[in-house]
């Protein structure tokens, strides 16, 4: 039986590096989950013929307790809602990290048992790990469902305080390590832990929680390796390691996409309200109507959809399906042009418009696109901001300076959908609202869409 687990680990194994590579593109994407599942079942499979464990009576209410969860999240939940269920599932995952080194740490002191420091070592890393993305990720959870402000929250010397917090709670750690019978310092250390977790993210701001997310993301796959050196369990290193390193280069990925360095993401409180020239001089813009709208979009020859948050929030997806379908059968060439980072996580806006069935060579990266912006008649912005603004080009005085963007002010013509002028996240002004060739259209995304799809029969029957 000790045998069958470890061949069912590795096919085990083997799936889940699939599962990744399937899950790169959106066509093979259903494909890489459901190979992450059967892993995922594989797993526990070998692991209970590996361990010889009969208690099937905790197994049983462990897989019941988590249907009866799992099942109604994954059914009740809208896809709008996927990166705040994320973040919880960062969480769930990394809390059972956690637990699972308490545990395991009690239960060597309770049985007298002294651990190798190298177990120690991992049980230690696991369980900062651990706590501190449970916490963490509760609080990237908060900022994602506006239970928590979406701004930075910041305070005098916030950054010497988290880091002499860390410090601390590394000290304990290595004390752990050291001397693994001082029973008292772990509830010290787990607690500290949790307190880290939530001062390091609360002062990050909306516009940065894709790439957040895809660190705690690495944060927990880190934690279920170093638990899996803890316990012995080589399937917990692999899967632990492929989480940890794909979520980090995913993080790397979506700072590249930023122009921003890991340092200023975390740190750097970006996202607070910046004092704009439009804000102190009203500059004009102009703006149309839906039936305006209409009218310039059944002119076109071809049009780039350009989403961003504001589409999610309105959920607006499958009036943009509608309006797709509308285009195209009167001969305009539809494109959607998909900014690594709109959206509150990596792939949102990916993950809306499938949701939507939208053909997926319709979904083009910022890269691929951004060349076809000049040769475009519209330019269609549906709730996004930072990533279509021209200032990331031209004003070195900005934030989002040097920050790869969406060549939307490219276009002949373009719109931007949007409730009011107010700023995004980073919290300025976005230029491409000003510019002579830009039609503001005010309302909610869903709503304006909808209206601009009944004006459309109007004119093919003109």
């Amino acid at each position: 039986m000790e045998h069958l687990g470890s061949y069912i680990y590795i096919v085990s194994a083997a799936l889940f590096i699939l599962s990744l590579k399937w899950m790169n593109s959106p066509a093979t994407a259903r494909r890489g989950v459901f190979s992450g599942e059967i892993g995922m079942l594989l797993a526990i499979v070998g692991t209970v013929l590996a361990n010889h464990i009969f208690n099937w009576e905790w197994i049983l209410a462990a897989f019941f307790i988590g249907a009866a969860v799992g099942v109604p999240i994954a059914y009740i939940m809208p896809m709008t809602a996927v990166p705040q269920r994320t973040a919880m599932s960062h969480a769930c995952g990394a809390l059972a990290a956690a637990l699972v080194g308490t545990a395991e740490f009690y239960r060597a002191n309770q049985l007298h048992e002294t651990l190798p420091t190298f177990v120690m070592v991992a049980l230690v890393l696991e369980t900062l790990l651990g706590f501190l993305t449970f916490t963490g990720s509760l609080m990237a959870m908060g900022k994602l469902q506006e239970v928590l402000p979406q701004r930075p929250i910041t305070y005098k010397n916030q950054n010497t305080v988290n880091f002499v917090l860390f410090v601390i709670a590394a000290g304990l750690g290595v004390r752990l390590v050291m001397v693994p019978t001082d029973i008292w310092i772990f509830p010290v250390f787990a607690g500290l832990s949790l307190v880290f977790g939530v001062l390091l993210i609360i002062p990050i701001g909306g516009a940065d929680m894709p790439t957040v997310i895809a660190l705690l993301n690495s944060y927990a796959g880190l934690s279920a390796c170093a638990m899996g050196f803890a316990l012995g369990n080589n399937l917990l290193v692999v899967a632990g390691a492929l989480d940890g390193s794909s979520g980090l280069i995913l993080s790397i990925i979506m700072c590249k996409a930023m122009n921003r360095s890991f340092t200023n993401v975390l740190f750097g409180a970006f996202g607070q309200i910046q004092a704009s020239h439009a804000q102190a001089q009203q500059r004009p813009y102009r703006s149309a109507s839906a039936e305006e709208a209409a009218a310039i979009l059944e002119a076109a020859g071809s049009v780039i959809i350009v989403p961003g948050y504001g589409l999610a929030v309105a959920q607006a997806q499958h009036k943009i399906r509608e309006l797709y379908d509308s285009l195209m059968r009167r001969g305009v060439d539809v494109k959607f042009a998909i900014h690594p980072v709109a959206g509150r996580m990596p792939g949102h806006m990916n993950v809306l418009l499938a949701e939507a069935d939208i053909p997926y060579d319709r979904l083009w990266e910022m890269d691929d696109i951004n060349g076809d912006f000049g040769q475009c008649d519209v330019a269609l912005v549906i709730g996004a901001n930072d990533v279509t603004n021209p200032a990331a080009r031209t004003d070195k005085s900005s934030p989002i300076y040097g920050m790869p963007i969406l060549d939307v002010d490219k276009a002949h013509t373009v719109m931007v959908i949007k409730r009011s002028m107010n700023p995004g996240f980073a919290g300025i002004d976005n230029d491409l609202y000003y510019m002579d060739k830009t039609l503001m259209l005010f309302g909610d995304a869903k709503a304006f869409v909808g209206e601009i799809i009944k004006e459309l029969p109007a004119k093919v029957g003109a």
